[in-house]
């Protein structure tokens, strides 16, 4: 059944309520209350500095999709890549990691925050021609169908994927052993590998909605896991960066030995930073 938050209704920043953290909060009261009896939700919008409600688990991460973020422009321009784009350029993206890593390249564009559902900001535009670009992620215009608007497909070392970026999933009450079990079916023990890496790191980081952190793990052709972790300031001055490998079996521990790795280079005086804005 679907439910509409207060997050939904909000026409403005998410920030303004509470961030992201605002769509979690009612839909787990829904569950813990046994109104609703699983809850699906897209992990990249799930906050690390607020824990699971008591009672709650995510029983199964669906495999991940894909990652990267793609480059659309208005019908009719001369542009291919964002490489190509003049000085004060005007590019649009819902993403504060976006706006950071994009001026962290590119300090001469003029980066926006341009937030609504995906096809009514293309058609935007198209006819109001008040962005000269949009960064938006590729699965999601592959979903609707729009993947011929794609002129550009960022790879993930040019904008590094926001943590659980890809990936959804499936929270049900702990003790309903039946709904556990059977949600355990459909869950992607690779993916679920990779969520507990790049969420812990998250955790330890203490990252809030408006947290320009960006973070992946993958798993490389000899076995390792590797996780790339980022903070930046929103204006992409201050960076801190971190890369490191384990072994599978360790995937929290790498979490965490990133996030030790991002805190000792001031990641956390920077994320402190972006509260105050």
């Amino acid at each position: 059944m679907p439910i509409e938050t207060s997050a939904d209704r909000h026409k403005g920043d998410l920030s303004d309520l509470g961030g992201k953290g605002l769509f979690m909060k009612e839909i787990d009261k829904a569950l813990a209350t046994g109104q609703i009896d699983a809850a699906v939700h897209a992990m990249k919008d799930v906050p690390g500095d607020v824990p699971l409600p008591k009672g709650l688990v995510f029983a199964a991460y669906l495999r991940r999709e894909d990652v990267r973020d793609a480059v659309v422009f208005p019908e009719g321009s001369k542009h291919t890549s964002i490489a190509e784009l003049p000085p004060g350029a005007r590019i649009g993206t819902s993403a504060v990691r976006r706006k950071a890593q994009l001026l962290r390249r590119r300090p001469d564009l003029n980066i926006q925050r341009y937030r609504g559902n995906v096809v009514p900001r293309i058609t935007r535009l198209d006819e109001e021609r008040e962005m000269d670009a949009l960064v938006l992620a590729r699965g999601g215009l592959v979903e609707l169908g729009m993947d011929h608007r794609i002129s550009q497909v960022l790879t993930t070392d040019e904008m590094c994927p926001a943590i659980g970026a890809g990936v959804v999933g499936v929270q049900c009450r702990k003790g309903d052993e039946g709904i556990v079990e059977l949600l355990q079916m459909i869950d992607h023990a690779e993916t679920r590998t990779h969520i507990l890496a790049e969420r812990t790191m998250l955790h330890a980081l203490q990252g809030h909605c408006n947290s320009p952190i960006a973070g992946h793990c993958h798993t490389t052709e000899d076995g390792q896991l590797s996780l790339i972790g980022m903070v930046f300031s929103r204006d992409g001055d201050t960076f801190a960066y971190a890369h490191e490998w384990d072994t599978t079996d360790h995937a929290s521990e790498l979490g965490a030995f990133v996030a030790a790795s991002l805190t000792r280079k001031n990641a956390r005086s920077i994320i402190a930073g972006t509260r105050l804005h």
